[in-house]
């Protein structure tokens, strides 16, 4: 079994010296910061993306691949909605064929109080004018031949999407470096700039930078940067394991999230393969202080996520990694360039095996590679998109494994969120002082 095959091995794609200044810097290179990037640089801005390892090596690239409307946060469908017109448009500009296709999504009701879940969620997708719907038993066989033991219930949303992240990133990064961004890989910012209350520049490794404006878009990155600079967020980050397989016999082109594993189609004629149980949280010292703002998530859905006694040597919240340090000082983020969880065999052999119990003309489901990723979470499992308390530091991050397939839109806002422009959206549910202004953590719907 092969293991996620990007690594600082692969050497740097993006580099060049440091400019002396710019409009705008984004730190981090995923998708959320590669399409911030691209979008402020078509409004005419000098744009610079630092990234500590590689452009995408992280969860932009190691997702499931769903760009989906189904199951959303209500707050997040209208800017799903302009993520799915934006992924159409710029896939006409991209260099090379990125998987992406409508095939839809669809929920197995894996019981009772799943289907009342569905059922409550249902409402907001009509009020979106989303074309979710109840699919019958024989047009779930008929979406999914040869399944061995059709659900109950089952949520379908034809106009969901799907395409391959490690082709789709990439692409977007050659966009933006095609309409000037400057995107330079292996450099870590270790810290800001900062003035009387405002953003002067940034430090990285390899030097200052003079600008207005950051667009934090660090992943699971983002809460250690900010605690260096004394500004605390209740973020964590949990591990996800995902396998593909080899190609086999076609059974069903929508993406699936059923009892025991969530899978899709994938280009290459395979299936990705994850577990649709929970997720595992390596317990370190922002476990422990953010615990109050996540106990109305763990009384929702106390099974939800799966508790591991501590994280690998670099991680985030591991209990040896630096909170706290000096500009000329090396950082955690140089000494953990990409961050690569090893996936569990034993995980990753099941999926293999209980895909093939849901399709038994399958025979033997053969892995072909296999990987894990660090989802940024938060205690409402909505992400943070709002402007800091230093002026021009704005943050972009939390987005709780739904950031590859909103990432466009929420590119396009913080954009326009950094040239001081309306978003054109509602962001309130996504504000950050959320988590200290007395406002109940309601997590999002649990579909």
């Amino acid at each position: 079994m092969q293991s996620f095959p990007i690594s600082m091995e692969q050497g740097v794609r993006y580099g060049g010296d440091l400019p002396d200044a710019a409009d705008l810097v984004v730190i981090g290179g995923g998708i959320i910061g590669i399409c911030t990037a691209l979008f402020a640089a078509r409004r005419g801005s000098k744009v610079v993306v630092l990234e500590k390892g590689l452009v995408a090596a992280e969860q932009s690239c190691r997702n499931w691949g769903w760009i989906r409307q189904q199951g959303r946060d209500p707050s997040e469908m209208p800017i799903m909605d302009e993520a799915l017109a934006l992924w159409r448009e710029l896939v006409k500009e991209l260099d090379e064929d990125i998987g992406l296709a409508q095939a839809g999504v669809t929920y197995f009701a894996k019981s009772e109080k799943t289907l009342k879940g569905y059922e409550r969620w249902l409402p907001h997708a009509i009020e979106n004018g989303v074309n979710s719907r109840f699919l019958s038993t024989a047009e779930v066989n008929a979406m999914y031949p040869g399944l061995a033991e059709p659900p109950v219930a089952a949520l379908h949303t034809s106009t969901d999407c799907r395409a391959e992240p490690q082709l789709a990133v990439p692409a977007l990064a050659r966009l933006a470096d095609a309409a000037g961004v400057e995107i330079i890989e292996k450099c870590a910012v270790r810290s800001l700039d900062i003035t009387d209350g405002k953003i002067t520049g940034v430090v990285s490794e390899q030097g200052a930078i003079r600008t207005p404006r950051v667009v934090l878009a660090a992943g699971a990155w983002s809460a250690l940067f900010l605690r260096n600079h004394g500004i605390s967020m209740p973020q964590l980050s949990v591990r996800s394991q995902v396998a593909a397989t080899v190609p086999m016999a076609n059974v069903g082109e929508a993406a699936c999230s059923a009892k025991r594993l969530a899978f899709r189609r994938r280009q290459d004629g395979g299936y990705t393969l994850a577990p649709a149980g929970a997720a595992e949280l390596f317990v370190g010292p922002d476990a422990f202080r953010a615990l109050p703002n996540y106990l109305n998530q763990l009384k929702e859905d106390p099974l939800g996520c799966m508790l591991k006694p501590a994280a690998p040597k670099g991680f985030p919240d591991a209990w040896g990694t630096k909170r706290k340090w000096a500009a000329d000082e090396v950082t955690p983020f140089e000494q953990m360039r990409v961050l690569n969880p090893k996936p569990t065999r034993r995980k990753i052999s099941n999926l293999a095996r209980d895909f093939q119990a849901m399709f038994p003309q399958l025979g033997e489901v053969k892995i072909k590679t296999a990987w894990a990723g660090m989802i940024d979470t938060m205690p409402d499992i909505v992400p943070v998109v709002d402007h800091l308390p230093v002026e021009g530091l704005i943050v972009g991050t939390g987005m709780s494994g739904h950031g590859f397939g909103i990432g466009p839109a929420m590119g396009r806002i913080l954009a326009d969120m950094a040239a001081d422009l309306p978003a054109g959206h509602d962001l309130a549910r996504f504000r950050f002082n959320r988590f200290t202004d007395g406002t109940k953590m309601v997590p999002g719907p649990n579909v």
